[in-house]
């Protein structure tokens, strides 16, 4: 049985556990589940982007509060965990200068927009998001919360698409 067979087939509580990690907002996980079956992958990912897009702020906040901090080592053996890792692996081998800038400007914008700098690091080096991280610093509020909700969507739809490429243990059984 293929992953998205298990996701098809499985218990609603698994399957809203399994797509929590992909993105904590109770929104998200619901919705998906409802809309069982999917005919394929690509149907499942597109609709993970649409709820992740529609999400209202409250649901996004909830969502933004699970994600460390880019640059961070995410803690612990859970699946966010070690999709943080994984998506943030290139962040590991940045030189000194540039972990510091990340510090230093995750504070920053912590303390200008309430909750984490959220971005898709997956395929980034440390350089870019560190040039995305100064650059969303001069944003308002309207438009940062808007490029939160993106990166968001973007990171839940890679891995959702993980989740039936790969995690056919972590949904069906």
């Amino acid at each position: 049985m293929s992953a998205l067979e298990d996701l098809n087939a499985a218990g609603a509580d698994r399957v809203v556990q399994a797509l929590r990690a992909c993105n904590a907002a109770p929104r998200f996980a619901a919705e998906l589940t409802a809309g069982r079956p999917y005919p394929d992958a690509d149907a499942l990912v597109t609709r993970a982007e649409q709820v992740a897009r529609a999400l209202p702020w409250e649901e996004v906040a909830l969502a933004l509060a699970a994600h460390p901090r880019i640059g961070d080592r995410p803690e612990g053996s859970s699946a966010e965990a070690e999709a943080s890792r994984r998506e943030q692996s290139a962040v590991s081998g940045a030189d000194d200068a540039t972990r510091a800038a990340l510090v230093e400007g995750n504070r920053a914008y912590e303390e200008r927009f309430g909750h984490v700098f959220l971005i898709r690091a997956a395929g980034r080096s440390p350089e870019e998001i560190l040039a995305e991280l100064r650059r969303r610093l001069d944003a308002d509020e309207e438009a940062e919360r808007a490029e939160a909700t993106e990166q968001l969507a973007q990171i839940s739809a890679l891995r959702v698409r993980e989740l039936v490429t790969d995690g056919a243990a972590e949904v069906g059984r």
